[in-house]
């Protein structure tokens, strides 16, 4: 990973594969930023972290969003908050590419 301190989010966005595409910008013992690009019909299936607090923010896109017992569709400008030990995930239930950031911390 390299030293990069200012980041336009949208250099890094790829199509996905197989699998949703995944990119760290920064990693560490207490934190860790990334980008995720689902296509249409991809999933992050729902998980939880028992010790690390999770965000998402909606970079472009739309899809379906779950936190513990809630779900909602979350466009761009979006922010979901996943507190440590509650269920979350993602689906991309739209036509386009979804693409978001996740931080997690702590991460180590």
């Amino acid at each position: 990973m390299s030293d990069v301190h200012f980041v336009r989010v949208t250099d890094f966005v790829q199509a996905p594969g197989a699998k949703p595409f995944k990119h760290s910008f920064f990693q560490s013992e207490r934190l860790l930023v990334g980008l995720n690009v689902l296509a249409p019909g991809q999933v992050q299936a729902v998980h939880e972290h028992t010790d690390q607090d999770k965000f998402y923010y909606v970079v472009a896109g739309s899809g379906r969003f779950t936190v513990g017992e809630s779900e909602q569709t979350c466009g761009a400008g979006m922010l979901i908050v996943a507190p440590a030990g509650v269920p979350h995930g993602v689906a991309n239930d739209g036509q386009d590419l979804l693409t978001f950031l996740t931080v997690i911390a702590p991460f180590g």
